[in-house]
């Protein structure tokens, strides 16, 4: 009796061995697979009214929400056009261009524009181990396709200047899961987080087309400092909509500083005043574009004391989805 208790008992074990070991094997299979499918490679066909909403976060503006939405699709031009859901959003690009993936974007390829020249981001179908180059942010970049797993492709990419991007494209919701740039000094510059995608956005949607027309850095001076900068409107599309100004301005202990912005008529779009230990950061507005010569006279007084103006013109796109 006791010994075909012991053998009884030990059929059991192995029993149970064998079963756990199945379940630990099957555990590893299931955490392991892949559930890419080749669709899930190709390149999205977007559809207006499209949409993703994202949590952005950058260093001039902190934190915010808006959705990026297929405003419009242009089959003759090849091209889609992206807007935004926040119109300050859209101003904060027009005059930062924080966020490359609103405006203009390509049928054939979502290639993103930078200076009126379209780059390949992404690179369709995707294959790991896949290498390419693009320009962004002004930084000639060098991507790989690292990794592809349940429909995401992994990329990451590096520039000559030391910067660095790192971002997903989801096969499944058609465009960024995520989206990180870091600069040479390792601090990150924008950071982009999918929340949801749907279809058949309802509601306004913007895009402001911009371009730079001054960006000077003011620093501690004794003396009223002069400039000017130049409205000439867009190149081919006739006088801008409006124009953006951005600043950011801090002021040390016992310090001043002030800004005043004349048109050539005389008018005064533009006027700032900052007493001892002010600090104005990320602050963004729109001015009319009054078609000539700006001028400016600006004061900045204190040790470490600065004021960072930036204008864009900018025409602008509206929507009603």
């Amino acid at each position: 009796m006791g010994r075909r208790f012991e053998v009884t008992a030990m059929l059991l074990l192995l029993m149970c061995t064998s079963v756990l070991a199945g379940c630990t094997t099957g555990s590893l299979a299931s955490s392991s697979s892949d559930s890419t499918t080749e669709e899930q490679k190709l390149l999205p066909e977007w559809e207006v009214g499209n949409q993703w909403l994202y949590t952005f976060i950058t260093p001039q503006f902190g934190e915010d929400s808006a959705r990026l939405v297929v405003a419009e699709v242009d089959t003759e031009e090849g091209v889609y056009t992206l807007g935004i859901s926040s119109e300050r959003e859209a101003q904060r690009h027009a005059v930062i261009n924080h966020n490359p993936f609103i405006g203009r974007i390509t049928l054939d390829g979502l290639s993103v524009y930078e200076n009126g020249e379209p780059q390949s981001v992404f690179s369709f179908p995707w294959t790991i181990g896949d290498t390419w180059g693009f320009t962004l942010f002004g930084q000639d970049w060098t991507a790989t396709t690292d990794s592809i797993n349940n429909g995401d492709a992994r990329v990451s990419a590096t520039s000559a200047e030391g910067h660095e991007i790192s971002y997903t494209f989801s096969g499944s919701k058609g465009f960024l899961e995520n989206f990180v740039w870091r600069d040479a000094e390792g601090q990150r510059q924008l950071r982009m987080d999918l929340n949801v995608a749907r279809d058949s956005y309802s509601g306004d949607v913007f895009f402001y087309r911009a371009r730079d027309l001054i960006d000077r850095m003011y620093e501690e001076n004794d003396q009223e400092v002069y400039d000017t900068f130049l409205d000439e409107g867009h190149p081919s599309e006739g006088n801008w909509n409006t124009l953006v100004w951005y600043l950011d301005v801090e002021i040390s202990q016992g310090g001043s500083g002030s800004l005043s912005m004349k048109d050539h008529a005389g008018a005064s779009p533009l006027t700032r005043a900052w007493g001892s230990g002010a600090t104005e950061k990320g602050a963004i507005g729109t001015i009319p574009s009054n078609s000539g010569e700006y001028s400016l006279t600006v004061t900045v007084r204190g040790p470490e004391s600065f004021v960072h103006l930036k204008v864009a013109g900018a025409l602008v796109f509206q929507w009603e989805l």
